[in-house]
């Protein structure tokens, strides 16, 4: 997970947009995810997500992502496949509905979550913190809540593989092929990492305090965020991909 919200650098156009023509084309993305019923539709807006990905450059955040998300993918078809009793059996108790569903609930699943992890890896967070205050007039302590939050993300994972690593040298066994005894030699690493996080809590939240955190407005930036043509085309293709979503 430390890679995959990673920023990283480049030229192209992709890269060039407005931090909120990048977020308002996610979220054209991701509604439109939701509001598709149909196959193609639902993989045209994942093939779109991975083209984008292709052309800014950061295919390997999305392999990434799907890597983490794909176990979670399997687990939601197959509760689908088993809850889903009504339509034409096809296999024991799977029937044609149940299949249906559960397939388009993955690919759903990994539409949504595609969309956001390809917009962090080609906008720094401060500048979409900045941007999404100046035009969306978003309160500067959510903003900046929001990505100090993505920030601590990689932070917290480092923790914990030292954490891990400092358990694995005292003779913690943590390669073990069953979930269940994982889980249990993980779940006593919840504590330190706790008590770390709160500490880089309470110290960031100190060093914000002095330097004026609380005194921040929408002006106190001195970096502008002005829409170009090109930035009004991605949110008439945000709008596009809306309108299609809703009739396919």
């Amino acid at each position: 997970m430390v890679d995959v919200i990673d920023f990283k650098p480049g030229t192209t156009v992709l890269h060039r947009l407005n931090p909120v023509a990048k977020l308002a084309l996610a979220a054209g993305i991701i509604v439109a995810t939701l509001l598709s019923s149909t196959y193609p539709m639902l993989l045209g807006l994942l093939a779109l997500t991975c083209a984008l990905a292709a052309y800014a450059g950061v295919s390997h955040q999305i392999i990434g992502l799907l890597k983490i998300i794909a176990p979670l993918a399997v687990l939601m078809l197959v509760v689908q496949l088993v809850l889903v009793r009504t339509g034409k059996p096809i296999f024991w108790t799977i029937t044609d509905t149940g299949l249906i569903t559960g397939t388009k609930a993955c690919l759903r699943l990994i539409g949504v979550a595609l969309p956001l992890v390809l917009i962090l890896a080609v906008t720094k967070l401060t500048d979409l913190a900045n941007a999404c205050v100046e035009h969306l007039h978003i309160p500067y302590r959510y903003a900046f809540t929001f990505t100090t939050a993505l920030r601590f993300v990689p932070v917290f994972s480092r923790e914990m593989d030292a954490i891990m690593e400092a358990q694995t040298a005292r003779g913690v066994a943590f390669d073990t092929k069953n979930p269940l005894r994982k889980l249990k030699l993980m779940l006593p690493l919840c504590i330190p990492l706790l008590i770390t996080s709160v500490g880089k809590t309470d110290s960031t939240a100190l060093a914000a305090e002095q330097r004026g955190f609380y005194l921040r407005t929408r002006a106190s930036s001195y970096k502008r965020y002005p829409f170009m043509l090109i930035d009004y085309v991605a949110l008439a293709a945000s709008v596009l991909l809306l309108v299609l979503g809703a009739f396919f």
